[in-house]
C-alpha cells in the first residue's frame, strides 16, 4: 500500500505541474503575439531609415562621416549581448551565449580586446559563473523594451566610437525571422555599413537642407533604430522558446502521468491479486 500512496503523491506533483507548465505556455502566448506586434511594426521604420542613409549616401558621394568610417586597425570594440531575465525558454540563452563567445574568442584571436556589455539577468550570471569581465550589466529590461530605455545605450555606445575608445560595436542576439525561424547572430552595429538595399538609388530626392546635414541626423538615429530593433528581435524570439519549452513540458507531464496511471493500477492490481490469494488460501485451511 505504500508504494501505491507513493505513486498517488507523485501522480498528484505531476499534474500540479503540468497545471503550472500549461499556464505558462498560455502566459508565452500572449506575450509572444504583443512582441510580434511591437517587432513587426517597428521593423518598415528601421528598413526604410537604411534605404534613406543609402540614397542619400549616393547622392552626397563625397560626404564623409565618423559612424560610416571604419577604422584600418582596430585595437578596441564593444559587445553587447542580449540576454533575456527569466529563464524556462528552453536554449533560448544558451545559444545566444554561444554565439556570443566564439565571437569574442574570434576577437581575441585578431588581437582585439573586446568589453562586453551585458543585458539580462541569464547573461549576467552565467558570464559570472565562468568568471568572464563585463563593463556593464544592465537588467532591467523586460520582455517590453522601450525606446526611451534602449536610446541611452545606444547614444553611449555612439560616443565611445566617435570619441575613439572603440574602433567597432557589435551586438550578440537572437534575429527573428518568422515564427518557427531564429537565429543567434552577431551583427556590427558600428561603423554603419551600407548594405544594398532593395529600391535604393531608384528613388529620386529633392533634397533641402543638404544630404550632408540630414546624413548628420538620420546616422545615429539609424544607430539607435537598428539597436532597438535587436531588442525588438530578442524579446519576441525569447517568448517563442518559452513557448516551445512550456508545451515540450506540458507534454512530457502528460507522458508521466499516464506512465504513473499505468504503475499505480498495477500495483493495485497486483494488490487485490494478493488478497484474494490469501481468501482462497483462508477457505482451502477451513476446508
Amino acid at each position: 500500500m505504500a508504494n501505491r500512496r507513493a505513486i498517488v503523491k507523485r501522480r498528484k506533483a505531476v499534474r500540479n505541474i503540468k497545471k503550472i507548465t500549461r499556464t505558462m505556455q498560455l502566459i508565452a502566448t500572449a506575450r509572444f503575439q504583443a512582441a510580434l506586434n511591437r517587432a513587426v511594426a517597428t521593423r518598415p521604420y528601421t528598413d526604410k531609415l537604411a534605404e534613406l542613409v543609402a540614397d542619400l549616401s549616393g547622392v552626397a558621394e563625397d560626404f564623409a562621416h565618423p559612424l560610416l568610417e571604419s577604422r584600418e586597425t582596430v585595437k578596441r570594440s564593444s559587445l553587447i549581448i542580449l540576454t533575456s531575465n527569466r529563464g524556462l525558454c528552453g536554449g533560448y540563452n544558451a545559444n545566444v551565449l554561444r554565439t556570443a563567445v566564439k565571437h569574442l574568442r574570434e576577437q581575441k584571436a585578431a588581437g582585439i580586446e573586446t568589453d562586453v556589455h551585458m543585458v539580462g539577468k541569464k547573461g549576467v550570471s552565467a558570464f559570472r559563473f565562468q568568471q568572464r569581465p563585463t563593463v556593464e550589466s544592465i537588467t532591467d529590461i523586460e520582455d517590453k523594451p522601450r525606446f526611451q530605455q534602449v536610446e541611452p545605450i545606444g547614444q553611449n555606445l555612439i560616443e565611445r566610437f566617435l570619441s575613439g575608445e572603440v574602433d567597432a560595436v557589435h551586438v550578440a542576439y537572437m534575429r527573428f525571422f518568422s515564427a518557427g525561424r531564429q537565429i543567434p547572430e552577431v551583427f556590427q552595429l558600428l561603423p554603419l555599413t551600407q548594405p544594398a538595399t532593395e529600391g535604393s538609388g531608384s528613388t529620386s530626392y529633392e533634397i533641402k537642407p543638404s544630404a550632408e546635414k540630414l546624413l548628420n541626423e538620420i546616422l545615429p538615429a539609424t544607430v539607435r533604430m537598428r539597436l532597438f530593433q535587436s531588442f525588438n528581435d530578442a524579446a519576441v524570439s525569447e517568448q517563442i522558446a518559452r513557448m516551445a519549452a512550456m508545451k515540450a513540458a506540458t507534454e512530457a507531464a502528460q507522458d508521466m502521468i499516464g506512465n504513473l496511471t499505468r504503475e499505480y493500477n498495477r500495483a493495485r492490481q497486483t494488490q487485490i491479486t494478493l488478497e484474494l490469494l490469501d481468501i482462497v488460501g483462508g477457505a482451502n485451511a477451513l476446508n
